[in-house]
């Protein structure tokens, strides 16, 4: 008696099995359907660079940090702690290695509350505390040209202000902080940051390093600064210069997708008209692995581009939806932005915000596809951009190639059996079962060539 392999219910079956093969085989029909095709627009938008090596290297000016990051936290219940390493985050400790010291740091700072409406800190008065932003929403207000308040910026979660106090003892607050939802805060007093520094023969030698230490000359980016006369008369001295370089650029390893495609040589063999049963799994397999590909490129936390946005150029919406307003700051943020990557509920919502105002955005052309724009940049429907539990999103802005200084993906072609560019099919051998194997590769990257290049608007609030 002969078993046929692919009925026999003791195991998984590994391939097409010859039932559903002939419905390729038979009658008028149309080739095999996937709904999770979508239109993936970054990886249609990026221009795709060569890494020839594997590895991309991003060569750029060198940047002095000053500890601008955002600050993590533990919750336990209603309870919130800092994480000690992440005060390293703040510009006075950036450095600063001894754990003991910052966990003992950390168990000083007081969890405070604060309602909608309720001023955290008042412009004028001393600065005497250092605030770290657990939960919510501030906005820093400062006094227009006549004399009413404008919202300078707004901070939320891991952000932080007041950390001048621990440099200069008679600083006093050059805005006001008021907060904008309900807000937990983590607080430390400067006389209690005092008492620890006499007590820590490191933290104290750190602490005078840093006060002695001489600003250094930087442009509003970071970058250090090139020197450049001009105006002069006469025969005045011209100062020199060079520009100075990153000793350490950061470099971008090509990442991979793969699967391994499984066809029975009967199925190959015997149903194979009038349509090519390999071509068909193969077909709908590499567009199950493009799929993977642009939602590793958006979510992957070493080089995916919501995880990879510099922390200047993330922004949060000002009332929660996303509003024309938000969108105008988003692109005041870089040059020439030439693309938003949405999620399609967001676009919908950044719709209604419109349409409460009596605003009609304008439409795009993107190769024969009418898409929504804003201020002219088309506005790209992407579903891998998660949505959270609490119905939020992001939305990005970005400028693309290497010539604009923008983002770009990274491929390398030539590969050995190259179906599509950077994509290969390699044949892997036939099993004891008579089952053929393919290994389908994909290989891959992206990468922010300048901060400015890519910005996110976050805490889009897509629900309301």
């Amino acid at each position: 008696m002969t078993v046929d392999a692919s009925t026999d219910d003791t195991q998984a079956p590994q391939s097409l099995g010859t039932r559903a093969a002939r419905n390729l085989a038979t009658t008028t029909k149309s080739v095999p359907q996937m709904q999770g095709i979508t239109s993936r627009w970054l990886l249609r938008v990026l221009p795709w660079v060569e890494a020839t090596a594997g590895t991309y290297r991003v060569n750029r000016r060198v940047t002095y940090t000053v500890g601008d990051g955002r600050v993590t936290f533990l919750t336990s219940g209603d309870q919130v702690q800092v994480i000690p390493r992440e005060l390293g985050e703040l510009p006075l400790l950036r450095g600063f290695g001894d754990e003991a010291v910052l966990g003992e740091l950390a168990d000083r700072f007081e969890q405070v509350e604060y309602q909608p409406g309720e001023l955290i800190a008042t412009a004028g008065q001393p600065v005497d505390r250092v605030f770290l932003l657990a939960h919510g929403k501030v906005n820093r207000i400062g006094a227009g040209e006549y004399g009413d308040g404008v919202v300078l910026e707004t901070l939320i979660d891991g952000d932080h202000f007041g950390a001048h106090a621990l440099v200069d003892s008679d600083a006093r607050w050059a805005y006001s902080v008021r907060a904008v939802t309900r807000t937990t805060a983590l607080a430390i007093s400067r006389q209690t940051f005092d008492t620890l520094v006499e007590r820590s023969d490191a933290l104290r030698a750190h602490v005078q390093a840093y006060r002695a230490s001489p600003p250094r000359r930087q442009n509003k980016y970071g970058e250090a600064e090139i020197e450049v006369a001009s105006g002069h008369e006469g025969e005045s001295g011209i100062s020199g210069t060079f520009v100075d370089y990153e000793l350490s650029p950061r470099e971008y390893e090509l990442s991979v997708a793969q699967t391994v495609l499984r066809v029975h040589s009967r199925v190959a063999d015997l149903y194979n008209e009038p349509m090519d049963q390999v071509e068909q799994q193969l077909r709908l397999t590499i567009e199950a692995l493009r799929e993977r590909q642009e939602h590793e490129m958006l979510n992957n936390r070493q080089f995916g581009l919501l995880h990879n946005a510099d922390l200047k150029q993330r922004i949060p919406t000002r009332t929660g939806p996303p509003t024309p307003d938000d969108l105008d700051e988003l692109l005041s943020r870089r040059r020439k932005s030439q693309y938003f990557l949405a999620h399609p509920e967001a676009i919908a919502a950044f719709s209604r915000e419109c349409n409460a105002r009596g605003i009609y955005p304008q439409s795009a052309d993107m190769n024969g596809h009418s898409v929504v724009a804003w201020r002219g940049v088309p506005m790209l429907p992407c579903t891998k951009i998660p949505i959270s539990e609490t119905r939020t999103s992001s939305i990005i802005a970005m400028r693309t190639g290497e010539k604009d200084e923008g983002v770009v993906g990274l491929h390398q072609t030539g590969l050995p059996d190259e179906y599509q560019p950077g994509l290969s099919v390699r044949f892997m051998g036939i099993n004891e079962k008579a089952v053929i194997s393919y290994l389908v590769s994909t290989y891959y990257s992206a990468a922010v060539l300048v901060p400015d290049a890519l910005g996110v608007l976050e805490n889009v609030e897509i629900g309301r």
